[in-house]
């Protein structure tokens, strides 16, 4: 009777691993895939060569938007006056957002860090005058900085934990699904363990 019982509850935990197996691998395969080729561009990075492409742009504030300035202070970190914000982004193209500017007695000083490149906005207080430069790495340093979650932002943040997540729930369906199948796969076992072994070796021997 207990055979019937356990061929039962088998297909049940059968059924249900591969479910989620195969359900957790369509969600995790493109980042899976992205996050393996970043991988090895990022092991290999000082064979890779960049050719970062500069981009310097010039422009001088109304007089009106540069009174604006006068009132905020010195040796303090706050974003830009909204009115200011539009201008840039209708007179030079720049985007700067919620980001918070650095202000001296001398310039208002914005930090654009981005993935693949970076950006600095500069105006100076007392003329008016406005320097922005923008670094681009290229599409290789783009991906590199999307695995490593650098300048990337809050959501950027949220979708790799919850890929890690999906990651473990593959993994997890994966080694039960071993389990399930080892009796009539006799290699599984050895090959687990050859895998974890070969990383421990290479971590105790190579890694000083």
């Amino acid at each position: 009777m207990g055979k019937p019982v356990d061929a039962k509850r088998r297909s049940y935990w059968l059924k249900t691993l591969h479910q989620w197996h195969w359900i957790s691998s369509a969600i995790c395969l493109i980042g899976i895939l992205l996050f393996s080729l970043t991988g090895i561009t990022l092991n290999h990075a000082g064979q890779i060569e960049a050719r970062p492409a500069v981009e310097t742009r010039t422009a001088e504030l109304p007089t009106e938007l540069l009174a604006m300035l006068a009132d905020g202070g010195t040796d303090t970190k706050a974003p830009l006056p909204a009115a200011l914000r539009d201008w840039f982004v209708h007179a030079m193209d720049v985007r700067i957002g919620d980001r918070i500017g650095e202000w001296s007695e001398a310039e208002v000083y914005v930090s654009m860090p981005r993935p693949g490149g970076d950006a600095w906005l500069s105006i100076d207080r007392v003329t008016g005058a406005v320097e922005y430069e923008r670094t681009d790495r290229g599409w290789i340093s783009y991906l590199n900085d999307l695995h490593k979650g650098r300048n990337t932002g809050t959501a950027w943040s949220w979708f790799i934990d919850l890929f890690a997540v999906a990651c473990i729930v593959f993994s997890v369906t994966g080694f039960f699904l071993l389990q399930l199948h080892a009796r009539q796969r006799p290699m599984t076992w050895p090959l687990v363990g050859l895998g974890f072994v070969v990383m421990l070796l290479v971590a105790i021997l190579f890694i000083h």
